[in-house]
C-alpha cells in the first residue's frame, strides 16, 4: 500500500464515502483532533512510571476508543453513525474514582507538571478538551451520537485525575495557582 497519493495535494482530503473535502472542514478537524489526542494518550502511555500496567491498559483501551471514533467522524453516510460501547463512560469513572481515593481533596486550582508523566497526562487532556469542541461543533451540523461527547467529556476528567494521581505516585508536589 502507498502511503502517498498526492490527492490531497490540492487542499482536500477524502472520507470513507469518496467525497473530498477541504482539510479545514469541521468534520476533518474533528476527526483530526481526536487522532492528535490518540497520539497524546500514546505519548502517555510511554512515560508511565513502572508498576502503572492497570493504568498502561486503561490507555490502551481508550486510544482503541478512539481510533474507532475518529473513523466514525471520517465517514459521512448516513448510516454509519459510532456509538461507544455502553462502558466507555462508565470504565472511565470508576477509574477516576479509584484514583481519587487515594488522592488529596483539591481545594485550589493546579498548575500542570511536577514530572513528565504528568505534564503528558495534562498536555493529553488539553487536546481532549480541544476535540470535545471540534466534535460538539461538528455536531452542530450533522448528527454525532450524543454518548460521543459524554465519552470525551469525561476521558477529559479521567486525564486530570490521572495527572493528579502520576504526581502523587511520583512524589511531584502539585503547583498551587496563585491568580
Amino acid at each position: 500500500m502507498k502511503i502517498y497519493t498526492r490527492t490531497g495535494d490540492d487542499g482536500t482530503t477524502g472520507l470513507y464515502s469518496g467525497r473530498r473535502l477541504p482539510k479545514y472542514h469541521p468534520r476533518v478537524e474533528a476527526y483530526g483532533t481526536v487522532d492528535e489526542l490518540n497520539a497524546g494518550l500514546g505519548l502517555l502511555a510511554d512515560h508511565l512510571p513502572p508498576g502503572e500496567e492497570l493504568i498502561h491498559h486503561e490507555l490502551l483501551r481508550q486510544q482503541h476508543h478512539c481510533f474507532a471514533l475518529g473513523a466514525s467522524l471520517a465517514d459521512d453516510r448516513p448510516d454509519q453513525h459510532y456509538t461507544l460501547p455502553p462502558v466507555a463512560t462508565n470504565d472511565l469513572e470508576d477509574a477516576i474514582d479509584r484514583m481519587n481515593a487515594l488522592l488529596p481533596p483539591l481545594k485550589h486550582f493546579i498548575l500542570p507538571g511536577g514530572a513528565p508523566a504528568v505534564s503528558y497526562a495534562h498536555l493529553a487532556r488539553t487536546v481532549c478538551r480541544r476535540a470535545e469542541r471540534r466534535v460538539t461543533e461538528l455536531a452542530a451540523e450533522v448528527a454525532v451520537d450524543a454518548s460521543v461527547v459524554t465519552y470525551l467529556n469525561r476521558l477529559s476528567d479521567y486525564l486530570f485525575v490521572l495527572g493528579r494521581y502520576l504526581g502523587l505516585r511520583l512524589g511531584a508536589e502539585e503547583v498551587r495557582w496563585v491568580g
